[in-house]
């Protein structure tokens, strides 16, 4: 089975790549971007029957720092 795991910084935390892309956008004449946030994309292809636990316990160990970080898991 597949899973996805989406991690983005939290709020407050400042995303430099963020910056950057929004800054590109404007140069290229998009004006109307008045923020970005960058984070990543995690697909995971699971045996059947691992539990949200299980992938839980990936996020909070390896797949996300979840001082900055937050997590959303998507296919469980």
């Amino acid at each position: 089975m597949k899973v996805r795991v989406f991690v983005m910084l939290k709020d407050g935390v400042l995303d430099p790549q963020g910056e950057a892309v929004r800054h590109a956008l404007g140069a290229l004449g998009f004006d109307g971007v008045e923020g970005v946030r960058q984070g990543k994309v995690i697909e995971l292809d699971l045996a059947e029957g691992t539990t949200t636990e299980t992938v839980t316990e990936m996020c909070e160990k390896l797949l996300a720092n979840t001082v900055i970080e937050s997590y959303r898991i998507e296919g469980l």
